[in-house]
């Protein structure tokens, strides 16, 4: 067994913001060695969420690291306190790249959950365009089932509706850590119901998605034209709602444009609180770079952040790909990013994505806008004159302007 020192893992640290940016978090300061036994260097952070991101996505960057800095062919391995104080270290049988679903740990985290460690509510930019929706996942989070239930959030993509939903999460966990919780897509939800129903394991499937203290579904509006997954989403929630469990969902469009949802189901999504995200304005955007340059360790001039905001005003996900784009150009070139750097950076962007990259949810958006229509209405099979135009020339610039057949279309 060998001590590893802390200017060890500085230079460790110092390689993968040099070769792994884009997975270089400003917490991993927070990492602390603990030794290399038997060619593994063991590393620990104490923060479940941190650790669980650490497992899945950095193992390979952070091992590459550590044999460039130790010049020794070691394997790396992520560790929570509790592991590291116990005095043997071969008690336990935990992989870094096998896993499965165990259950709860002692402090009510779901082994089978996934969550960003980016998305709290302390990295969540507050504007105009969001600020009913973060006061509500805040109150949600404080005091599961007793502020808003259920609570429902729609809007864009990349607006901000995975992040308040992981960021209650988070927050629930900190404030009751012996609750029950669990994140997943909607297309997760669907998933494990189909392979429980195959499995002849419904039983069991019921009793874990019907016991949650939280249940956080995002995505919920992919239940549309799913009859047996909403008849048994259904009844799950009606269970969790009359015994007094949280539930928190995320869509596209709210609960009475979401195409051949039942009735029903409508009906208890709007019992709670349904709140709106729109795109963030100016003054949001520039806000937004800068919490996610924050993050990832980069400077912006203030320059450079105005620009970026200028000129995106798409969502949020863009303006998170041209921080890295321009990341990326200021390694290549060993340049220093500055306003220069960011009109070739945003401009190359701009370019790639052209007109052929508008997308069929753009389209739709921008026809219900005009014409002043209703997602469910436009994506009927209703044939009066003014739904049946709108939907043609929808058609006619999904053609145009996407690679989709009509057939694909249509669909």
């Amino acid at each position: 067994m060998m001590h590893i020192e802390q200017k060890t893992m500085d230079s460790l640290l110092h390689h993968l913001r040099e070769h792994h940016t884009s997975i270089c978090r400003h917490w991993f300061e927070e990492i602390r060695p603990i030794d290399v036994n038997d060619g593994v260097l063991r590393l620990v952070i104490d923060e479940q969420v941190r650790l669980k991101y650490l497992q899945r996505c950095c193992v390979e960057q952070f091992t590459d690291s550590a044999q460039a800095v130790t010049g020794k062919l070691v394997s790396v391995r992520f560790i929570d306190e509790q592991e590291a104080k116990s005095s043997d270290s071969n008690t336990r049988d935990q992989s870094n790249r096998e896993w499965a679903h165990t259950g709860f740990n002692q402090s009510g985290f779901d082994e089978d959950m996934l969550l960003s460690p980016d998305y709290t509510f302390d990295s969540f930019v507050v504007g105009p365009d969001n600020r009913l929706a973060h006061a509500a996942a805040m109150a949600v989070a404080k005091k599961p089932a007793k502020a808003y239930n259920p609570f429902f959030i729609y809007g864009g993509v990349g607006l901000g509706k995975t992040h308040l939903l992981q960021a209650i999460c988070q927050e629930a966990m900190r404030n009751h850590p012996s609750m029950k919780i669990y994140y997943t897509s909607c297309n997760g939800f669907m998933n494990q119901f189909l392979d429980a129903v195959q499995a002849g394991q419904m039983s069991s499937f019921r009793h874990r998605f019907r016991t949650y203290d939280l249940l956080v579904i995002d995505d919920i509006h992919d239940l549309s034209k799913r009859g047996p997954s909403q008849e048994e989403f259904f009844h799950t929630f009606n269970i969790l709602y009359q015994g007094g469990r949280q539930i928190v969902l995320s869509s596209d469009a709210p609960p009475n444009e979401i195409p051949e949802l039942e009735e029903r189901l409508i009906s208890r999504f709007n019992c709670g609180l349904v709140a709106n995200i729109e795109r963030p304005c100016y003054e949001t955007r520039v806000a937004i770079i800068k919490s996610k340059a924050q993050l990832k360790g980069i400077q912006l001039p203030d320059d450079v952040t105005s620009y970026i905001a200028a000129k995106i005003d798409t969502n949020i996900r863009e303006m998170e790909g041209a921080i890295t784009k321009l990341q990326g150009l200021s390694l290549v070139n060993d340049s220093p990013i500055n306003l220069s750097l960011a009109k070739k950076a945003i401009g190359q962007r701009i370019v790639s994505q052209g007109v052929t990259q508008m997308s069929i949810q753009g389209i739709i958006e921008t026809i219900t806008t005009y014409y002043d229509l209703k997602l469910a209405d436009l994506l009927s099979k209703r044939r009066n004159k003014s739904i049946a135009l709108p939907r043609q020339i929808g058609m006619y610039l999904a053609r145009k302007h996407t690679r989709f057949s009509l057939e694909e279309i249509g669909g």
